[in-house]
């Protein structure tokens, strides 16, 4: 009997680690079309990320109850335990990185017909292809249950903070020079906002895995960026 049970629970706590896998692909396509989609003001593109949004949704509400039927079920302690909970709080994340792509694809489709310089265009697809690599990162980390990557991916979360701070500046500068530019640079911030944001799950999803390798948490600050930074609240 007990040969079975922790036979059911592995076949169980597999399908979770599935589920967030799957999870992890498809918010890594969606952030990687939203890089495009940018660079491009592909409309269809941006389209196509809003509508994959929902997949996500689903599958994160089936790990919640996934996990806790096996939590009540088996009632798994120490690093089973762990696992379990590092699903529920990852697939949180991964949801909320969702959230977040498709709130900068809105944006995208909000600038149809106006033509950001090319200049910032870049600057926030610089941003986004390193929070997409700090992202991919830290999914491999918990794919390898790997501490060491996980706490690397931790230790540059002040990188894009920085990057944010920066283009922050120049959006207000270009809005402050001529008010036509007002309308694209708000779209913008707001983009480069959401994706300072995913820098932030990515970094959550690193002190997730590193507690789940280690049964440590990483209690000390974040490394941040600029501590003067600059914010505005993450827009839909």
């Amino acid at each position: 009997m007990a040969n079975h049970t922790v036979a059911a629970f592995d076949l169980e706590l597999k399908e979770l680690q599935r589920t967030i896998a799957e999870m992890g692909g498809l918010a890594e396509k969606m952030q990687s079309d939203a890089i495009d989609a940018l660079a491009k003001q592909d409309i269809r593109l941006a389209q196509k990320i809003i509508a994959a949004d929902p997949t996500l949704d689903r599958l994160q509400r089936e790990v919640e109850e996934k996990a806790i039927l096996t939590i009540a079920r088996r009632q798994p302690m120490a690093v089973d335990l762990r696992d379990v909970i590092a699903t529920i709080r990852i697939a949180n994340d991964l949801e909320r990185v969702g959230d977040l792509v498709k709130n900068i694809a809105k944006r995208i489709l909000a600038m149809e017909g106006q033509f950001p310089p090319q200049k910032l265009l870049a600057g926030i697809g610089n941003m986004s292809l390193m929070a997409l690599n700090q992202f991919k990162s830290v999914i491999d980390a918990y794919t390898q249950r790997d501490a060491q990557a996980a706490l690397a991916v931790w230790q540059r979360d002040g990188e894009i903070d920085n990057l944010y701070t920066s283009l922050f500046r120049e959006l207000l500068t270009y809005m402050m020079e001529d008010p036509r530019n007002i309308s694209f640079c708000t779209h913008l911030l707001f983009g480069a906002k959401n994706v300072e944001r995913i820098g932030d799950h990515a970094t959550n999803i690193a002190e997730t895995v590193y507690y789940l390798v280690t049964g440590e948490s990483l209690a000390v600050d974040r490394p941040r960026g600029d501590e003067n930074e600059l914010s505005v609240q993450a827009g839909q």
